[in-house]
């Protein structure tokens, strides 16, 4: 059908509700909005699906919802009537619609016979991972878009061992969505019809999950009266979770009360995303205040963590990078001193990932792994180990702000890692050190690691296009040196010789200096843009800095 065809269909549709009539009445006499909405379906990508709300088969509405959900019932049925009694747990952040949208999974779910487990209220995603591995579940379903704008929603998928899913069961699970044709006819059972197969969630979850997250805790016994700690969980998840675990171990939280307010809007905070420097706007406030040591901030569904920390008169924020590395060099030099460090112990970290925490696990005797993009991948890579009895994992960690220390949990956990940032800071404040003095100590060590993240985005129905254009470029006409420095290697991870190596085919180019520099670019899985990783190692800051401006010259203009 055409897109003109499609919208006729759902505004004629006896399944359409009246609401979403209307939404579509509303737009009848604007073609572009139409085309928009209804020439191309939403595409269910290597992390689920995310986009922006509204009706239509390219916006994020309970329709798709409910196809996306039939097509993971058939695959669940197919894997037979003990994967149906096991059952999906379903968790939500405090975005628009994601109540109804987790009420209508469990109501598809409950329609195909399959048992869905769901929470009373809102949950972290790292809890969710947590929790179909306790319960034994089949799999899960985690509705939110993370750190996105208010408009937006999503829907991740997990497997039994608490971990997002992986290309080649991604790809089972997108053959049965696809043969869903009709989204508006798709079953969904009511509250009533469905109770037989639906349980709601007590708080012995959490309550193992707190347990878990304090377990992971080295120093327990160190002073943590003069250590001021703000926290914001910008009106997501985070709020509860990070606030008991942080009271129950003694530490001095200061909350910014505005940002507790579980909001559909985010309202009180400029930008959710600790990623950017809006998000620390108000918590910054609050710390000027109470002098405090430490801001950290958690997106809306509570696997990153960002972190500002008092340095002089100012307060300085680290990236993701930065503070995984202290974190890291904190457990390792902690486990070893207590003689914990496991000798076959491995890191996980990413392609796009800084090189500092590699130097500083070749330090520890702890071997390091890559993986892709995408904390699927290091849950998967924990998982090979663990039933291979190879390697004993100590830490996981990816560039956007994302940590793991206990594999309870399959997926990036910013619960856990606020606790392991507000003991570092307790330890490193007893030597009159602060988070930034150690990262500086580790650049002493191991050279001045700088890194970067550019975002190009392309909206629209051609900026898919636009996207690959400029991968396609540097593709097939890659640069050869920055200045007098030689591009020693090209890695394209959707070669043969990639594959080969162990990672999964992947629309990712990687350029390697002879300096061990590096750059890489990737289309995201999930949002219109095109990324640029830059990590850059100088013998300085200035030198540092003034690299990485000639490698932005040179790569994000070819």
């Amino acid at each position: 059908m055409s897109y003109k065809d499609t919208y006729k269909h759902w505004l004629e549709s006896p399944f359409t509700d009246e609401d979403t009539k209307k939404e579509l009445l509303a737009i009848a006499d604007n073609d572009s909005e139409i085309k928009e909405r209804f020439s191309r379906e939403i595409e269910f990508g290597t992390a689920g699906l995310r986009g922006v709300l509204g009706a239509g088969t390219n916006r994020i509405n309970k329709y798709i919802v409910r196809k996306v959900t039939q097509g993971y019932a058939d695959y669940i049925k197919a894997a037979g009537e003990d994967a149906c009694r096991a059952g999906v747990v379903i968790a939500h952040d405090n975005r628009r619609c994601s109540v109804e949208f987790s009420n209508e999974t469990a109501g598809v779910l409950a329609a195909n016979g399959i048992k869905a487990y769901v929470f009373d209220s809102l949950r972290p995603t790292p809890e969710l991972s947590f929790s179909v591995r306790e319960l034994k579940a089949f799999g899960g379903v985690m509705i939110t878009a993370s750190h996105n704008p208010p408009e937006y929603n999503g829907y991740k998928l997990y497997d039994e061992r608490g971990c997002q899913l992986v290309p080649h069961i991604n790809a089972k699970v997108i053959d049965c969505i696809a043969k869903i044709e009709d989204p508006l006819s798709v079953k969904s059972l009511g509250a009533e019809e469905a109770k037989d197969f639906v349980i709601c969630l007590d708080n012995t979850v959490d309550e193992k999950y707190y347990d878990a997250v304090m377990s992971i805790a080295i120093n327990k016994d160190l002073k943590k009266d003069d250590l001021k700690i703000v926290y914001s969980p910008q009106h997501g998840t985070g709020n509860i979770p990070v606030r008991t675990v942080l009271a129950r171990l003694g530490y001095n939280v200061i909350p910014v009360e505005e940002q507790c307010v579980p909001d559909t809007e985010f309202s009180k905070t400029e930008n959710p995303n600790p990623e950017v420097a809006g998000a620390y706007t108000l918590a910054l406030e609050y710390a000027k205040k109470a002098d405090a040591d430490i801001v950290i901030t958690t997106d809306p569904d509570c696997d990153r963590l960002g972190v500002a920390v008092k340095q002089g008169e100012d307060y300085i924020r680290m990236t993701g990078n930065q503070s995984a590395a202290v974190l890291l060099e904190y457990v390792l030099s902690q486990k070893k001193a207590k003689g914990t460090l496991p000798e076959n112990g491995v890191m996980f970290n990413t392609i796009v990932t800084s090189d500092l925490g590699d130097r500083i696990c070749e330090a520890y005797g702890v071997e390091v792994e890559k993986t892709l993009t995408g904390f699927k991948f290091i849950g998967d890579k924990i998982y090979s180990h663990e039933i291979g009895d190879k390697k004993q994992f100590v830490f996981g960690y990816e560039e956007s702000y994302g940590c793991l220390m206990g594999d309870f949990v399959r997926d990036k956990d910013a619960v856990q890692a606020s606790l392991m940032l507000c003991e570092a800071a307790a330890y490193y404040q007893a030597q009159n050190k602060t988070l930034i003095d150690a990262l500086n100590d580790l650049y002493e060590k191991y050279g001045y690691y700088l890194d970067a993240l550019d975002n190009f985005t392309f909206k629209g129905l051609d900026g898919t296009e636009k996207i690959a254009a400029l991968v396609e470029a540097l593709r097939n006409d890659p640069p050869t040196a920055v200045e007098d420095i030689r591009v020693v290697r090209f890695e394209d991870y959707q070669t043969a010789e990639m594959i080969e190596k162990g990672f999964s085919k992947s629309n990712v180019l990687r350029f390697i200096l002879e300096d061990g520099s590096w750059v890489a670019v990737r289309p995201s899985g999930t949002e219109p843009k095109c990324k640029f990783y830059f990590c850059v190692v100088g013998k300085d800051k200035a030198a540092a800095e003034e690299k990485l401006a000639l490698m932005k010259k040179v790569f994000e203009q070819s």
